[in-house]
């Protein structure tokens, strides 16, 4: 079974939702997580903080340099992630269709590269 990313495209200029649209999408979410879990697809999810707290670390002339972010200027950020397992493209986009209903923002789902060891 492969395994896919489905990335949560926040915009980076967008205003968070009212508190109760916040709960509702949270609950949305609680559902599309259960749901994944009673499939045997779940894997992995989490949401992250904005942009201005990343840290990159690149090596330089055997140096690790580190930049505070946001590092690269953007329209739109990863907010969020969830690792599934789908037999094939087409069960990983309906996973995909189903997290962004949950969200009500974009998913971009990408399958990892090889097998992945369970």
């Amino acid at each position: 079974m492969k395994h896919y990313l489905l990335s949560v495209i926040q915009p980076s200029s967008a205003e968070k939702p009212a508190p109760e649209v916040l709960a509702e999408i949270r609950r949305d979410l609680d559902v599309f997580h259960q749901e994944l879990k009673a499939a045997g697809a779940w894997v992995f999810a989490g949401g992250l903080h904005g942009p201005s707290t990343a840290t990159v670390v690149r090596v330089k002339d055997g140096d690790a340099l580190m930049t505070d972010g946001p590092f690269a200027e953007g329209k739109e950020h990863i907010g969020g992630l969830c690792i599934v397992k789908a037999p094939d493209l087409d069960s990983a986009l309906e996973w995909g269709r189903k997290a962004a209903r949950a969200t009500t923002l974009p998913i971009e789902v990408r399958p990892f590269l090889g097998d992945v060891a369970e």
